[in-house]
């Protein structure tokens, strides 16, 4: 049976982590390594997806607080050179997903 993974604020800066229906729970404060705080040997390829939703649903939440590091930019500006020089081109992303996979199989 797959388990859920819920969250409550408990107290500044201290979460409490439950497994849902496997009645499992602990508690952890900001300063404890996540991967001690999550079981993540014991969770489902499932469960550690709708975590990592989970969080990037949070996070989306606040995009502007998120700054972009200056590498970013660099390969922006790369990417745009390469384009106006005529040394890379647009796909269409069936092609794209298409191309990936053909590369890694």
């Amino acid at each position: 049976m797959v388990g859920r993974w819920g969250r409550e604020r408990k107290g500044e800066g201290e979460f409490r982590v439950t497994r849902l229906r496997r009645q499992r729970s602990l508690s952890y404060d900001l300063g404890m390594n996540l991967a001690q705080a999550l079981p993540l040997s014991e969770m489902s390829v499932e469960e550690k997806l709708q975590t990592m939703e989970a969080l990037w649903e949070d996070l989306s939440r606040n995009a502007a607080l998120l700054e972009s590091p200056a590498w970013h930019d660099e390969v922006l500006r790369e990417r745009d050179r390469q384009i106006e020089a005529g040394e890379a081109s647009f796909m269409d992303w069936e092609q794209a997903k298409a191309h990936i996979r053909n590369r890694v199989s």
